[in-house]
């Protein structure tokens, strides 16, 4: 029976922390989850492979009894020994093996797809003794992605979500970011033993907007604006994610202004009327298909603005 390098599964060091171990093993589940593979048998046995080894490194007990085997491995495959058995080489397996089915016994933890080396060394761990013993564990937690507008993630709001054939009621709150993971506690696997069921981690996915650029709960948007307005000023209304507004337009406003609107940016996440601000970059259009008396009118102001620079 081959040793199982669970650090190497999971892609970390052995020196790794629980929120280290806890990340790697959410990347992998999400990359090979059954749901996102159907029916490829390579990406399901790495699911299982990863859900084992986050079995035992993410149980402190687990870990430090299999960082201990570590290190005696080797001397115990030299050795000749066999899980639950005797050994050569005078190597005690039983310091390790907990008995309760060894190799080929039953799966303590209520169904789980776990390999002979785990059953090998945690056949039997429980509180009360014995395969049937197994003390109370958390179901499995699942992973699943949501995709949003930035007008979705603006606004918030009700969401339903299908996870493993459940469909699921969730709120957005306004505000939400890119990326982030929203956990929705009991709506995992069903736990094992008595224990809690597991937790869903949604991941949430924003959309690329055509209008507006995102930095943190700062907008920024470009503005068109028309020569003669730029030159003479004047009102214009932009088009914010909370309703139209009017601004003013100074004469002589160069391109590529930027003006700030206070607030009127993105939804500052849980903190009820906290917003962002809104960045408008201003970008001068000049007038096209100009008629023979516009082009004489434009003449005759170059010529003005030449002799007053003479």
């Amino acid at each position: 029976m081959d040793y199982k390098d669970y650090y190497k599964t999971l892609g970390v060091e052995k020196k790794a922390t629980q929120d280290q171990i806890k990340k790697a093993y959410r990347k992998l589940a999400r990359q090979y989850h059954p749901d996102v593979n159907p029916n490829n048998a390579e990406a399901e046995q790495k699911f299982k492979e990863a859900n084992e080894a986050n079995e035992v490194l993410s149980d402190p007990e687990k870990r430090q009894k299999y960082d201990q085997l570590g290190a005696d491995y080797q001397r115990y495959q030299q050795a000749g020994g066999r899980p639950g058995g005797g050994g050569g080489g005078g190597f005690d397996w039983s310091q390790y093996s907990q008995g309760g089915g060894g190799a080929g016994g039953a799966d303590p933890f209520g169904g789980a797809d776990f390999s002979d080396f785990f059953g090998s060394m945690f056949g039997g761990m429980g509180g009360s003794g014995g395969a049937g013993g197994s003390r109370p564990r958390a179901g499995q937690d699942y992973q699943a992605e949501l995709e949003l507008t930035l007008e979705d993630a603006y606004r918030g709001g009700p969401r339903t979500l299908t996870v493993n054939g459940k469909n699921l009621r969730l709120t957005i709150q306004p505000g939400v970011e890119d990326g982030q993971v929203i956990r929705l506690r009991d709506q995992g696997g069903p736990g094992r033993s008595g224990g809690p069921a597991g937790s869903l981690y949604i991941t949430l996915h924003i959309r690329p907007d055509p209008r507006y650029a995102r930095t943190g709960n700062d907008l920024t948007i470009d503005v068109p604006v028309d020569l003669y307005t730029a030159l003479l000023g004047g009102e214009q209304t932009v088009e914010t994610l909370s309703g139209a507004v009017k601004i003013n337009i100074k004469p002589e406003t160069q391109n590529g202004t930027r003006l700030r609107l206070r607030g009127k940016g993105f939804p500052v996440y849980r903190q009820q009327d906290q917003f962002g601000d809104l960045y408008l970059r201003l970008s001068i259009s000049l007038p096209q298909h100009l008629t023979e008396q516009e082009k004489t009118l434009f003449r005759q102001l170059a010529e003005l603005r030449s002799q007053a620079a003479s």
